[in-house]
Formats: structure tokens, sequence, C-alpha cells
């Protein structure tokens, strides 16, 4: 039995008033979806460890069956592999994000929607300023980057920027954790570096043309998750099942992921991460890493963009278009396949568009594949599958429970 999971990064939600009193997973056309849920096999992950934030990194890795207790160490070193950085033994690898500050408070983390050849530039021009042998940024994709720092101390607390719109970011500053002398200077050392980055990146010229455009300014870093190399073990020593897989996604901590888990990383032309993403790309890559490969990840983060952005229409789209341009040529595919394949579809975690960040909650999942018995669902959504037959999993179970498919 070979699989495939389809991941909607951020998908669920909560009920909304203006869609009257529905979440934007039930209010939306997911005729696909439903059909899974209708011809397969429902349930409730919890895809968050007590302790642990309920951000991306955390919930995929836990997805793909892994003890964050064991290897999480954040964002930073993930995104450093996706991006081909090999860190040494004393890196300090921290997720960067180029932020939109404004009144004193954090507008977006997104810098205003950044497009990566802007972003680049920006990136290049902290370095030429800010970098030398301690400190060194490199450039990811659109707004997310990489902060490495030769000799940081992990022992600190730093803030999400995607979990603090609109508020005052100053009292966002990093932090050390306790009394440690070499977590004070690190935290020290980032924030010196988040208020140089917000002089320099103000008379940016790429900063000025935005503003007469009247758009946000992507004038901060926002430096955060920070870790030093995990140790994870390839799917493929874990799972006999697995002896080649692939991910595909346009985000790199996603990819970075993948790495550590020896999937290998799949490009799509016009893969953004956001809702203009080319959802049909991805899903023919899916399609025909199908064909050579025995575990394929796909993961579409548009859904997530849409809640922190708190915009419900463009979340319901989103939706409706993993469903459309990606699950339904997949299924149509599978079906007329003579090997076995299985499918399934879930989120990492919610996304509230009214709370624009990520809840640590169990997110609705959907088994399907030819021969399997169907449970009483009849739609894909946060409520439909509590009654499920899979009922509620943890973390390791679910990749234990499709693994054990026959």
């Amino acid at each position: 039995m070979k699989h495939i999971i389809i991941l909607g990064d951020g998908m669920a939600d909560h009920p909304v008033e203006r869609l009257g009193g529905r979440t934007p997973l039930q209010y939306a056309q997911t005729p696909y979806m439903d059909l899974l849920a209708k011809d397969g096999r429902c349930g409730r992950l919890i895809t968050v460890p007590e302790g642990f934030p309920p951000g991306s990194e955390v919930a995929n890795t836990a997805i793909l069956g892994y003890d964050l207790n064991q290897v999480y160490e954040g964002r930073g070193p993930l995104e450093a592999a996706s991006i081909g950085y090999e860190m040494a033994s004393d890196d300090l690898a921290l997720r960067c994000n180029i932020i939109s500050l404004q009144d004193g408070k954090i507008i977006t983390h997104n810098g205003g929607n950044l497009q990566t050849e802007e972003a680049r530039q920006l990136i290049d021009y902290l370095n030429e300023h800010l970098g030398n042998d301690k400190v060194r940024f490199i450039a990811g994709i659109q707004y997310r980057h990489l902060l490495i720092i030769k000799g940081g101390d992990k022992n600190i607390k730093c803030a999400p920027p995607h979990d603090h719109p609109n508020e005052e970011w100053k009292p966002l500053l990093v932090k050390a954790s306790g009394d440690d002398e070499s977590a004070q200077e690190t935290a020290d050392l980032i924030n010196q570096l988040i208020l140089e980055s917000q002089a320099l990146l103000e008379k940016h010229p790429i900063n000025r043309q935005r503003a007469k455009n009247g758009k946000l300014q992507a004038n901060s870093i926002w430096p955060w998750s920070g870790g030093y190399r995990p140790s994870m073990t390839p799917l493929t020593q874990t799972y006999p099942q697995i002896k080649r897989g692939a991910v595909i996604t346009a985000v790199d901590l996603i990819k970075g992921i993948g790495h550590y888990a020896g999937l290998r990383a799949i490009e799509v032309d016009g893969a953004t991460g956001l809702a203009n993403t080319n959802y049909e790309g991805k899903a023919q890559v899916a399609i025909e890493a199908l064909k050579t490969d025995d575990f394929v990840f796909v993961h579409v983060e548009a859904s997530d963009e849409a809640g922190h952005d708190g915009d419900v229409e463009l979340k319901v789209k989103t939706i409706e278009y993993l469903d459309s341009r990606i699950v339904k040529p997949i299924y149509e595919y599978v079906c007329q396949c003579e090997e076995p394949i299985c499918i399934t579809v879930l989120p990492d975690h919610p996304t509230p568009v009214e709370l624009r960040i990520h809840v640590s909650e169990p997110v609705p999942f959907v088994v399907w594949h030819r021969g399997i018995t169907p449970d009483d669902v009849q739609q894909y959504d946060e409520t439909a599958c509590v009654t499920g037959g899979f009922g509620l999993l943890k973390l390791q179970e679910f990749m234990q429970t499709i693994m054990n498919i026959k």
C-alpha cells in the first residue's frame, strides 16, 4: 500500500458568525473531501504535545510520527536544512521573518506579503551592514529567512510574530531563559540586531518605493524558534513500507522536516505558499511521484496565511482550491491505478480567522483507499469527524495507524 498525505496548513477553524455559525471548512464547497469522508474513515488527531507551541514545525513533525521530546530543535534548523545550509555544531539557527511594524505594533508577520526578489535584496543589505564572523543572514522565500549565530545559546524566549498581530513589539523582544549569562548575551545580541535592522530597512529603496505605492513596509527582522542541528531517523528506517518518499511544498520549514525525515523535496514552478500557488502543478508532481515513491507528503500553506490575515473569504477559497485542484485530480488518478494507494487529508493545526493565530486543538482527518470499511461520517469537517471510526488519535499514533493499513 502506497500513501499520500495531503495537508492543508491551518485549514481547521472555529465557527464564524459571518458564515452562519459554520467554520470555513464547513462553509466551503468541498465535494471531493466529502466524498473521501463518505466512502472512507475519519477521526481527529492531537498534533501538538503538551508544553509545545502549536506551530507548523511541531505539528507536521508529529504527524510524520516523530516524538517531539526527542527531536524538537525549533524552526531554524529545519529551515536551514531546506535551503541547503549544513549547520556546524556551534551554530544556533533561528527562523528570521521580515515583518511590518507601524505605530509601535506588529502589523503583519509577512512584511506586507513581501516577495522573494525584494526580500533577497533586503537580506543581502542586512548582511552587508550587520553580518560578521558571528552573525549571518541567509535568504529563504518571501518573508521567511534564517539567522545564524555562531556560538549562540538556544535557551532564550522568542515570540513568534504570527502569534502577536496588532500587539506592541517592544515587550515581545527576546529574553533569556533563567539566569544563564550565555543566554542573556544571545538575547541581547538578537535584540540589538532587531533595532539595527529597523534603522537600516526604513531607508532602503525597496521600502521607500513600497511606501510610495501605499504598501506596508518590510521594516524589521524578527528572529524566533532557534535551535541546534536535530537528530531525526529517516522514515525509511522506521517504516519498512517506505522505501522512497517525497515532500512537495513551497515552505522551507516543511522542506527541512522532509530533509531530516529522508524525503526528497520536489520543486514546483509557481508554488508560492499563498492562495495564488500552483495547485495544478503540485497535484501533477504528486501524481508523478506516486509512480516511483511509496510515500508522498503534499503540503499547501495557503489556508494558514489566510487565517493569519483574518481573511475569511480567502480562507474559504483556499479550502475550495485544495479540494478541486489538488484532492480531485489525485483522487481521480488513484481510482484508476491498479496499485493500492491510501489518501489521507488533514490540517496540521487550526488557524482561526477571528484569532489570526495557531491554536492547539485536535484536527479532523480522513483516510480513504479502495476496500476500506466506511464509518458513518458523511462530510469532512471539524464537527463531523468527531464521530469517525478512528476516534481521537494522539501524535505518533496517526502515522503508526496509517502505516499499518494493508
